[in-house]
């Protein structure tokens, strides 16, 4: 008896974590996609009230590191909502074209320019994030 009841509550409480984690995932898409498309820096202008000032979480190695980070925090939060394999599928599918499209969009977004460091921290953030994903479904 008592653990049926604390089986349907422990559902209870996974069916609302689930919510959150996908609530979170399109928060932080709409956040990522507004941030992208704005022509200048939203955050240049909050951190520095210059919208030409971009603010940098660390030092770029090669790739973008502030592009990665927010790839890997948006891979993140999909794999935690969408931990169903076709779902996953999907997932992967829509972050490699959300990167790419996104990115491509700089071509014609007046202030912004395409550039390949940022492209492959996308890219690189997306693929991080998967390595984990199928090293912990593989051998946990």
């Amino acid at each position: 008896m008592i653990t049926d009841k604390n089986d349907k509550i422990h559902k209870i409480i996974m069916k609302i974590i689930n919510k959150i984690l996908v609530l979170g995932f399109y928060f932080v898409n709409l956040v990522l996609i507004t941030l992208y498309l704005y022509p200048g820096s939203i955050l240049g202008y909050f951190f520095y009230k210059n919208i030409r000032m971009q603010p940098q979480i660390t030092k770029d190695f090669i790739i973008s590191s502030n592009h990665f980070y927010a790839f890997i925090i948006l891979s993140t939060l999909g794999v935690f909502a969408y931990r169903d394999k076709k779902k996953i599928r999907y997932l992967i599918i829509y972050l490699f074209l959300l990167s790419i499209i996104l990115e491509a969009l700089h071509i014609i977004i007046p202030s912004r320019m395409f550039q390949w460091s940022d492209f492959f921290g996308n890219i690189l953030g997306i693929i991080f994030v998967i390595i984990i994903y199928k090293v912990k479904d593989k051998y946990v």
